[in-house]
């Protein structure tokens, strides 16, 4: 059998054969990571929460069943980030308010995950309720950038992009309104994934048609990425905007696509600033797509309204959710999310019109970009990770921002126009932090998203790059050619 080593290091698709041939069991991967977390997590705080009686139970439950139905991950085990209702494990949304809430039953999403194979060994951290794009909080404190302890992993998804990063999870389950799954996976160097409305089924909460918001799956690399998303995906009742299946896994159809004929590149998007060393890097790995016969043109819609656009709708969102909280726990929520409670209720039937117009206009031009190019590629996020202690980002290339959330536009003006994308890792600045490339595709079109990334992924060559050991600095990225 391999050495807990060996395993902690083996992509997600190896270990699922070598589960399938019972070459190795679940609990042998259970073990490896137990002494992984041990071995690596204290430093980074990534799975504050972990369960591995349960996961073990399960994984006894799971090889009483013959291999063939034992799902498409055959009990490989899969960390789920602490906003989303694990049965019987505390789950906190990383809030004063629950920090000792164990739930009855599992949300949607982990219990098909679970029927499909996956074994849920830890939660892992996030900012409370997912609102701010550092991940800390009052329960378990702050989640650190393996690549550097000092800096931030990004967030919400945090947790989840730093267990990915130091070798503490082979994949892991994210969620994304406004960049939360694509700021980690930049700020780590892993791969993370917003896939379409609805592909992702999970518990409706305040309103049952909620839009901004959705599931998705976070991993090393860009396969890995496609298996957990073939886990994840499918129609629930309970879940009204959820999609069905598609005929083929992902995995199949992101290898049939098309050649690449016509990307657009743009580094700003037209609605931010953007550091210049993460333009230089995301531009000189979009330009390598030439070397492959692909046009590559600086382009981008007009996403104008999406500042205004994005404020009125997430505080809606946050108001829908979380107001009760606010009449009556005021004083164990953050400064940031009593803001976003707040923004919502000044809001005036006028402002949804607007924003909902808003909305709408930029999701047909978008649209309307993709007759013309196969791909959008940008910076996933306009900065690498910045110091651990800076609750976000003020300021970029000297603009300051207006709130704490505006520096994120890069990625919420591709949540507006209900686009699948992904952050794929392109390149490392000076200081040896990584860096992320957005990859953009129409609605549905994550099959078409997954094979741009795969090709930039063989051409970068960046595939192995994780999982390393938690860092107190950065070596230069000179040091590490």
């Amino acid at each position: 059998m391999p050495s807990h080593s060996e395993l902690i290091n083996a992509d997600a698709v190896t270990l699922v054969g070598l589960l399938q041939r019972e070459e190795v069991t679940p609990h042998d991967l259970l073990d490896a990571l137990e002494a992984r977390i041990a071995a690596a997590d204290g430093p980074v705080n990534a799975l504050p929460t972990l369960c591995f009686d349960r996961a073990r139970a399960h994984a006894d439950r799971l090889m009483r069943l013959p291999v063939s139905e034992r799902g498409p991950l055959a009990g490989l085990p899969v960390p789920i980030k602490d906003l989303i209702a694990v049965e019987g494990v505390r789950t906190t949304q990383g809030s004063p308010i629950y920090a000792d809430h164990i739930p009855t039953r599992s949300d949607i999403m982990v219990q098909r995950l679970e029927a499909n194979g996956g074994i849920v060994y830890a939660k892992s951290n996030t900012p409370e309720f997912g609102a701010g794009a550092n991940t800390f909080n009052e329960v378990f404190g702050a989640t650190r950038n393996p690549w550097n302890l000092a800096r931030s992993a990004a967030g919400s998804s945090g947790g989840a992009a730093a267990a990915l990063a130091s070798g503490t999870a082979w994949l892991a389950h994210g969620s994304d309104t406004g960049g939360s799954l694509r700021n980690p996976a930049s700020f780590c160097g892993i791969v993370g994934m917003r896939p379409s409305i609805g592909r992702v089924a999970c518990n409706p909460a305040a309103k049952i048609d909620r839009t901004l918001g959705v599931q998705g799956p976070m991993a090393r690399n860009v396969e890995d990425l496609a298996l957990l998303l073939d886990a994840m995906i499918g129609e629930h009742p309970a879940d009204p905007r959820s999609l069905p299946a598609p005929a083929r896994p992902f995995r199949e159809t992101m290898k049939a696509q098309p050649k690449l004929r016509r990307v657009a590149y743009s580094a700003t998007l037209g609605i931010t600033p953007v550091d210049p060393e993460v333009a230089r890097v995301t531009r000189a790995a979009a330009e390598r797509l030439a070397g492959q016969g692909v046009i590559v043109e600086d382009a981008h819609p007009d996403l104008a309204e999406a500042h205004e656009c994005f404020h009125v709708l997430r505080a809606f969102d946050f108001c829908m959710t979380k107001a009760a909280l606010l009449r009556t726990k005021r004083d164990l929520l953050k400064p940031e999310v009593i803001w976003n409670i707040e923004e919502g209720l000044k809001l005036t039937m006028a402002d949804m019109e607007r924003a909902e117009a808003q909305r709408v206009a930029l999701s047909a031009r978008m649209l309307a970009f993709f007759d013309k190019y196969d791909l959008l590629l940008t910076p996933a996020t306009i900065v690498a990770a910045f110091p651990v202690e800076q609750r976000y980002l003020a300021e970029c290339a000297g603009q300051k921002f207006d709130n704490y959330i505006e520096w994120l536009a890069i990625a919420y003006a591709i949540t507006l126009a209900c686009c699948p994308a992904l952050s794929l890792p392109c390149g490392f600045t000076a200081e040896g932090l990584p860096v992320g490339l957005q990859v953009v595709a129409p609605p549905r079109g994550e099959a078409r998203v997954l094979a741009g990334a795969k090709l930039l992924e063989d051409l970068l060559g960046l595939k192995t790059s994780v999982p390393i050991e938690p860092r107190a600095q950065v070596e230069r990225q000179s040091k590490r050619a």
